[in-house]
């Protein structure tokens, strides 16, 4: 069921998502200061891609994470969080939407504040 979700996400928007996060990964990367910024937009790249059958864990983080996901914050991250946002409600609009509109809101909310998170899979028993 997890494989075919991910297709449907893929079709649904997924693919642009994750277009979208690898496009600002690689704008990050030019510069050295940007590198820790732009490797959080591959993270999520891949979360992009399938988001079905993972987790996220917010992990105690330092003093770090805190600043880094301030500037985050400033230089971009408000603005693909709520793409990602407008995505969940536009496919929240039917019933069979809802699934993957919940998708894209826990990538808004991981895109909010990156540093500090874990991305997990879940098992299944």
């Amino acid at each position: 069921m997890r494989i075919l979700l991910n297709i449907l996400w893929i079709i649904c928007g997924g693919l642009l998502s994750a277009i979208g996060w690898l496009l600002a990964g690689a704008l990050y990367c030019v510069t050295v200061i940007g590198i820790p910024l732009g490797l959080q937009c591959f993270k999520l790249c891949s979360i992009s891609l399938n988001p079905f059958g993972k987790e996220i864990h917010y992990e105690g983080a330092g003093a770090g994470s805190f600043i880094l996901n301030v500037i985050w914050f400033i230089f971009g991250g408000l603005e693909l969080a709520l793409g990602n946002a407008i995505l969940g409600l536009i496919l929240c609009i039917t019933i069979i939407g809802i699934p993957f509109g919940k998708q894209f809101f826990k990538i808004a909310g991981l895109s909010l504040r990156p540093f500090g998170a874990v991305v997990v899979r879940e098992h299944v028993l």
